[in-house]
């Protein structure tokens, strides 16, 4: 299941950009993109806030439930943080028992999506904002996370339809961000530098669920 943000690593954010450019101001081709960045990132302006549509989602067919805003926080990606990496996650336990915990400002970590062994996907933070699911300051703010309901130690718990329906998504969000279908880019929770967490486990079929997520990918309408 997810974990809280963890890390000393950031990338460099849009506040940061402005600082900069506004020192850059005035230096030739260097003032030019400077003016360039700022006319941009206007709404980063203390008091404009960009306009964000309530209930949205960005895989079509998903149900939205929000997570507590304790557990993500409100970014701009892949504008401030570019996204180059899909997290796979069990949540060892319910659906239901992950989608409760993730709206429970206490636990401190969610992930983005969660998909239930019918093939049911509930999205609970938008792909824009950061998730704390690895437990990495630095992989939060580059991925997208997505729990799987079970338990690692049941491969029962992977079905047909949990396997077809999380490889769709995934293929969108790689079809988004320009993000390679492989396994450095496409990796487990046990695979974060600095995590304890061992999901999604010895019995998740990465050969199968690849193969999944590039026939979605080719197909010849997205989703």
């Amino acid at each position: 299941m997810g974990q809280t943000e963890g890390g000393s690593q950031r990338r460099i954010g849009r506040r940061s950009l402005i600082v900069g450019g506004a020192a850059a101001a005035g230096l030739g081709t260097a003032g030019v993109l400077a003016r360039d960045e700022l006319a941009r990132l206007w709404w980063r302006v203390p008091g404009v806030e960009k306009p964000r549509v309530e209930g949205a989602v960005d895989y079509r067919g998903a149900r939205w439930v929000a997570a507590s805003s304790a557990n993500w926080r409100r970014a701009d990606r892949p504008d401030d943080y570019s996204i180059d990496m899909v997290i796979v996650h069990v949540t060892q336990g319910s659906f239901d028992s992950a989608v409760q915990v993730f709206q429970d400002p206490g636990h401190g970590a969610a992930s983005h999506y969660v998909v239930r062994d019918d093939g049911h996907i509930t999205q609970m933070i938008r792909e824009l904002d950061v998730a704390y699911h690895a437990g990495n300051r630095d992989y939060n703010e580059r991925s997208v996370g997505i729990e799987h309901a079970g338990f690692v130690d049941r491969p029962e718990d992977f079905t047909d339809a949990m396997y077809a329906a999380s490889a769709r998504l995934t293929a969108g969000i790689c079809r988004r961000y320009g993000i390679p279908v492989d396994r450095e880019h496409i990796i487990g929770h046990v695979e974060v530098p600095g995590t304890d967490h061992t999901d999604p486990g010895p019995h998740w079929d990465w050969d199968r669920y690849l193969r999944l997520v590039r026939r979605a990918s080719t197909a010849p309408t997205a989703t």
